[in-house]
Parts: structure tokens; sequence; C-alpha cells
């Protein structure tokens, strides 16, 4: 049995094995499985293939399918006619090992039956990535003409780009740097004690009681302030009350709330219907590790042998993952990299909302008008 928080409808998801696996930290699992969604048709020789990884709290539905018509969450870059268009590439969006979208997670049962939950290995971006190149190569992917990925998704996409260079003829990251920051890891580790210090967390094995529902949702209004930009909010929202509440007045519950703590409180119930606590955890602590110089000589060292063609992006007003790293993994790839500018002013947010602005610039640097090889 499989996690799946998203209570997706049947047959939107694809699943494989890919096999027993030590993770980086030594971690073991005796079986892994990947949940992934596709669109469009894999060629014969399996070279016109795209991958898409989301991003922290993300999952695979990156954009409608006939088996699921919602809408997915970067529906202005892919879909026929869009800049990757499903009629010429074969897209791959796979969920993360160690979420809980399909992907074999710390809520999924071990062969005893019973939930991994404490017991769930540390996961790093470049475990994740080594685990979907077993799934690539099960599908008969020779290379990925780009593999592209906004936040957490950029880190990965960019550990893909430097681990497996001879697969990768194309790198797209948004919104993300080469190695996370000290910043980066402090906001982290308070989303992480958010979860882990609510009574109801239980050392991680809180499944058949109540889950940590409000360490988690305390996670999720930390990490949704960094995702926005303080114009926007300021703009948006400024010091004015929440409808009728006052607050400065208080009654026998509470006192009233801002506007701004309405709009984190109903953030954070969001994201309560669809995720565990668990998965969180882990996955920020992913994305705490990321740094593709781990072991490899450095930053630097590790982008100069990269032999992706890059195409990078950022946001006007994030002020978490700030342009300059961005112009930092431009600086270290070999070659003459421009960093393409989302302007937006809501924040980190923007890769999300507004990345169909670079869609004539991704089409032209990854050439994604034709099936031609990036690279000779």
């Amino acid at each position: 049995m499989l996690n799946d928080f998203g209570n997706r409808p049947a047959g939107a998801l694809k699943t494989l094995e890919v096999g027993a696996y030590t993770f980086e930290t030594g971690g073991q699992l005796p079986g892994v499985t990947l949940a992934y969604e596709t669109w469009g048709t894999l060629n014969e020789d399996g070279s016109n293939a795209i991958l898409v990884a989301h991003a922290l709290t993300g999952d695979s539905h990156v954009a409608a399918t006939a088996a699921d018509p919602s809408i997915g969450w970067w529906e202005g870059l892919l879909g026929p006619g869009r800049p990757i268009d499903t009629e010429r590439w074969f897209v791959i969006a796979p969920a993360m090992v160690g979420g809980c979208y399909g992907s074999t997670g710390p809520a999924s049962l071990d062969p005893e039956g019973k939930p991994y939950g404490s017991r769930f290995p540390f996961v790093t971006i470049r475990d994740s990535v080594h685990l979907e190149a077993r799934l690539a190569q099960a599908l008969g992917i020779r290379k990925f003409h780009t593999v592209i990925g906004g936040s957490m998704g950029g880190a990965r996409a960019l550990e893909w780009a430097v681990t497996y260079p001879e697969m990768v003829e194309g790198v797209a990251v948004f919104a993300c740097g080469a190695a996370s920051t000290a910043e980066q890891i402090a906001f982290g580790q308070a989303q992480v004690l958010a979860v882990e210090n609510d009574p109801n967390f239980a050392g991680g094995d809180y499944y058949g009681g109540p889950a940590p529902q409000a360490g988690l949702g305390l996670a999720r209004r930390i990490a949704h302030i960094t995702y926005r930009a303080e114009y926007e909010l300021a703009v948006r929202f400024g010091r004015s009350a929440q409808g009728s509440e006052d607050p400065f007045g208080f009654s026998e519950r509470r006192r009233g709330r801002y506007q701004v703590e309405s709009y984190l409180d109903h953030q954070a119930e969001k994201l309560l219907q669809r995720f565990d606590p668990n998965a969180y955890i882990v996955l920020a602590e992913a994305l705490m590790s990321h740094d593709v110089g781990r072991g490899r000589g450095g930053v630097d060292q590790a982008l100069a042998g990269v032999t992706a063609v890059p195409f990078l992006a950022a946001v006007t007003t994030d002020r978490l993952y700030f342009p300059a790293q961005s112009q930092e993994i431009a600086d270290a790839i070999p070659g003459d990299h421009r960093v393409h500018m989302i302007d937006s002013p809501i924040g980190h947010d923007g890769f999300l909302t507004s990345a169909e602005q670079l869609g004539e610039a991704m089409r032209e640097t990854l050439r994604l008008d034709s099936r031609a090889p990036l690279r000779l």
C-alpha cells in the first residue's frame, strides 16, 4: 500500500518498482516504488524525453491529463502548443521518494505491513536523482533533452546535470542555487522543529493516532512567508483586520486576526488536507542537504563539469533564492550564460505563477521547437 495524501483519481498515477536502495547516508529500503505521470509519446530511440521535477510540497501533476483533467501546477509551460509541447516531447514527472504522492515515503508500509514512520531513511537530493535514473532506464529513456524544475525541483534538475551529464542535454533551473545557504537551512530547521515539537508527533510514529497537524500548519506558515515578497503582503493585506475581527479585542476564545494572519491560516489548512508531516520533514531536510559540490571539490568544480545547455531563471523579488544565486550557477558552468528574470511582485512563488514569461526564451535556448540534439 502506497501513501497518497493527494487522493488522485484512479489511473492518474503510474508506479514502478525500482528495487532495493541504499541511501547516501547509509539508510536502506528493501524496495522503492516511484510514482509518476507522463504526457506525450516516447519515440523509438528514447531520445525525446523531458523530466519535470516538482518543488517541496508539489506533486507529479504538472498539467492536466485525460485521467486527471484538473489544472496542474505548471500549466503555463506544459501542454500542446506550449513551450514544452507534449505533441513533440515525452514528458515525465516523478514524485520524489520520501514524499506522500505515491512514491515510497514514511507513510508507506514496510514488508511487515507497518508504516516506516521514524525508521524512514534520510534522503538527499542526490538520492532522488539516482532513483529517478533507475526509473528512466526502466522506461527506455536513453537521455533527457531537458531536465527542468523550480525551487527543490531546480535542485534536482541541477543535480541531474552534475551526476548524469551523459544523460542530460539541457537543464533548466528556476529559482534555486547550487547549494542551500545558511539562511535557507535556518528556515528549513524552523519548519522541521515546528513539526517535531508538536505533542502529537510521537517521534514520527503517529500513524494510527492524531497527526501533528498543528506543527505542520506552523511549518507551512513559516515557509509561505519566505515564498512571498514583503511588498506583496503589504499591498494585499497591510494592517487590515480580517472582516469584523478586532486584532486588539479579546473574547473567551482569542483575539481577532489581521488579514495576513487569516491568509497564512488558509495556506496552512490547505496543506494539512494533502500532506503528511513526516514527508514534509524528509523533503525539507533533503532540500537543506542540497549541495552539488558535496564530495566533488566544491560547487565551482562540480559545475565546471556540466555539459548540458543551461537555462537559468530567477524571480526579481525572490527573498528565499536570491537572483544572485542563479548568477553564481551561470558563472560556474563553462560558457557565457545569462540569468533570465521573471518579473513578478509576489516573490519566490513567481516561478510557479509567471514562468510562462520565459516561454519564448526557453524555446530558443533549449531548442524546444526541434527534436535535434542540443549537443553533438
